[in-house]
């Protein structure tokens, strides 16, 4: 059984995709005691790792991946067959597109057949194939098993075994949400499948293991996962701007209506941004669109937190106008291009579609500057000509208008810092991260341009 080799420490792993998941899940196997493969298509990142030199946010994924380096349990390749051929349990955690036009909608399974083919390739028989790509529901029994099974010459339940488990982490704290804050949720493509991938986990997921009973129905947990927390942070920003319409605290509100406990209220924002909740809603509408199903609420809802990062700039414009500020030839700052607090992920980010809004109304890329304490390049910002500081005086320095639109901790900070620092006092705090002891536009104290 894999489940005894992995006490053993016999058991090799091979993740395939190594981002932000699966460089958390390869440190995760190596703490149970793995040996770890790691597969990734990027020769540079892949080179890196090998020399020991591991680039991530968390420090604890860095420490356990770069002891497994020195002491030979972690290696990295590009070539996913040898990978494949030299493990026992394959691990796919590599991205699924989303391919939008003025007209449709479809989804790029590019990335995860490929990852797929090369493991088919290489797979013996008693290998097991876990899914942990958040992936449209059907996708492991219509898309994954066809191709080991045509690629191995094997067949799924019989001579290899293939598993859904759907990765549940928040970048900052992957490792952690793994290991010991959630159960992990399998699901296999027989009973067999089911019980090895679950007999494994459960030495990983210290708080269990939850036994779906199809791959079908695990990734539609995981997409319900997402999709909850959309609507549910569109019902914020909508009601948000009602609160401040009316003049009154939304943040006091929200927290009075939380304290009853079937309401559950998110924050207002900036916009919902990342590879995850701004991907969920279009994998079900897409599903429920091959079954003629319509899903208007989930629909709804992604069109107004899209439309949020568009609000943000507007106020921001208007805050200028009511102020006596000149909007052509403003200082703006924006206080984050992460997509949210504390991270260095820029998929997605609502700051992006603020500046884009921005650029649109006339504004110069010249008179934009970006300061995010964790993002050091950014390709896009620099093909605008905006500028991308990690130096947060120089950025509010002389600054006309302040946009606050990513809750780091670095900005949970008292206003009258950043105003002694400004040209014109005008703070537009679109994540209400600041501590307001001036007066500042704050988008849930009902105080807003």
């Amino acid at each position: 059984m894999l489940a005894d080799l992995l006490k053993k420490g016999e058991l090799t792993v091979a993740v395939y995709g190594l981002g932000y998941v699966g460089m958390a899940l390869s440190a995760a196997w190596a703490l149970a005691g793995a040996k770890v493969i790691g597969v990734d298509i990027d020769q540079a990142k892949v080179d890196k790792l090998n020399s020991g030199t591991v680039e991530y946010l968390e420090k604890d994924v860095v420490e356990v991946l770069t002891a497994a380096v020195k002491n030979g349990k972690f290696t990295a390749t590009t070539d996913g067959v040898v990978a494949s051929i030299r493990s026992h349990v394959k691990i796919v955690a590599v991205p699924i597109y989303l391919k939008k036009s003025a007209t449709a909608i479809d989804v790029d399974f590019s990335a995860l057949a490929s990852a797929v083919k090369s493991i088919g390739a290489g797979l013996k028989k008693g290998d097991l194939v876990i899914i942990e790509s958040s992936v449209p529901p059907g996708t492991t029994e219509e898309v994954v098993k066809p191709i080991l099974e045509g690629a191995s010459g094997l067949v799924a339940e019989e001579d290899f075994y293939l598993a859904y488990s759907p990765q549940r982490i928040m970048v900052g704290h992957a490792l952690k949400d793994i290991v010991e804050n959630y159960p992990k949720i399998i699901a296999g493509v027989g009973p067999k499948s089911a019980e090895i991938a679950a007999g494994l986990y459960k030495h990983i997921a210290r708080k269990g293991v939850i036994i779906l009973e199809s791959p079908r129905e695990a990734e539609f947990e995981k997409l319900l996962e997402g999709v909850y927390r959309d609507v549910n942070i569109a019902l914020a920003n909508e009601m948000a701007r009602l609160a401040n319409a009316l003049g009154i605290s939304f943040k006091r509100a929200r927290e009075a209506a939380n304290s009853q406990p079937y309401s559950h209220v998110h924050k207002p924002g900036s916009g919902v941004g990342g590879n995850c909740i701004p991907v969920y809603p279009y994998f079900l509408m897409w599903t429920a669109a091959k079954y003629g199903i319509e899903l208007p609420l989930t629909r709804l809802a992604r069109l107004i937190n899209e439309r949020q990062p568009e609000e943000i700039a507007f106020s921001a414009l208007r805050a200028m106008l009511k102020h006596g500020i000149n909007p052509a030839t403003a200082k703006i700052t924006i206080l984050g291009l992460a997509f949210r607090g504390d991270v260095d992920d820029v998929r997605e980010s609502p700051t992006y579609y603020i500046i884009t809004t921005l650029l649109k109304a006339g504004i110069k890329p010249t008179q934009i500057v970006v300061h995010d304490p964790y993002v050091k390049r950014d390709q896009l910002l620099a093909k605008w000509g905006v500028t991308l500081t990690q130096d947060l005086e120089s950025a509010v320095k002389d600054a006309e208008i302040l946009i606050v639109s990513t809750d780091h901790s670095v900005y949970k900070i008292e206003a009258s810092k950043l105003l002694k620092l400004m040209k014109h006092p005008v703070i537009v705090d679109a994540r209400g991260v600041l501590i307001p002891d001036a007066e500042i536009y704050s988008i849930d104290s009902g105080k807003w341009p």
